[in-house]
């Protein structure tokens, strides 16, 4: 596990070299490790599996392999990364079918640095950044699919189903509601830190990989209506 301290791992992947090479360059004179780069997705899955980052900066439209395919491939390889989507699109398909292949958080390239630095800081501590605007329509989405029938609308009485604690559920609801951990931590009066842990462990209790997909699972109970 990263060291607090310890500079952020970051990769940058997009296809047009100048651009590339200028976000790496923020990157690296604010603190961050820029452990590798890539032009292209096939380029980008062999090159991010070898350095291992802490958080990939990707574009979508992509030579050789779309980024979607790229960050479900990492994702599945490793769930521990996070994927900041950086990309010239506000399409509500590209948000959504970015999303559902595992990213964390989606930024437009109209961001300022700023923006960007405070983004890739906020997605390695497992915050969803999103451009303001998408992360209502992300929202949207999962509240449309968790109203549609579900298969098994009361799996959670299944024998063996895993439980919660009390602050653990507590946590949860607040992140239904869209809270950031920092927010959570000063409602709570919690550190950040504790924060994370107990999404860890409730992430690792319901076998979910991201805070999208506990999103997700807190709405389908209901537990962001509370």
């Amino acid at each position: 596990m990263t060291q607090q301290q310890d500079p952020i791992r970051v990769m940058v992947v997009d296809d047009h070299p100048m651009w590339r090479d200028a976000v790496a360059r923020d990157l690296t004179e604010s603190g961050f490790e820029v452990v590798a780069t890539a032009g292209d997705g096939e380029q980008a899955v062999r090159r991010a599996k070898a350095a291992a980052p802490d958080v990939l900066v990707l574009d979508l439209n992509l030579p050789a392999k779309p980024g979607v395919t790229v960050c479900r491939e990492l994702i599945a390889h490793d769930p521990a990364l996070r994927v900041l989507v950086l990309s010239a699109s506000g399409e509500h398909a590209d948000v959504l079918e970015a999303v559902k292949s595992g990213a964390t958080g989606y930024l437009l390239k109209s961001a300022s640095t700023g923006e960007l630095l405070d983004a890739v800081r906020r997605t390695a501590a497992g915050d969803p950044v999103f451009t303001p605007g998408l992360a209502g329509l992300v929202l949207g989405e999962y509240r449309r699919l968790a109203a549609e029938p579900a298969p098994a609308p009361d799996g959670d009485d299944r024998p063996g189903a895993p439980r919660l604690t009390e602050r653990e559920t507590e946590v949860l609801r607040l992140v239904a509601k869209g809270l950031s951990y920092k927010q959570i931590a000063e409602r709570l009066v919690i550190s950040h830190r504790t924060v994370q842990n107990h999404v860890q462990n409730t992430l690792g209790k319901l076998q979910l990989h991201n805070r999208v997909e506990l999103v997700r699972y807190a709405i389908e109970r209901g537990l962001d209506d509370e």
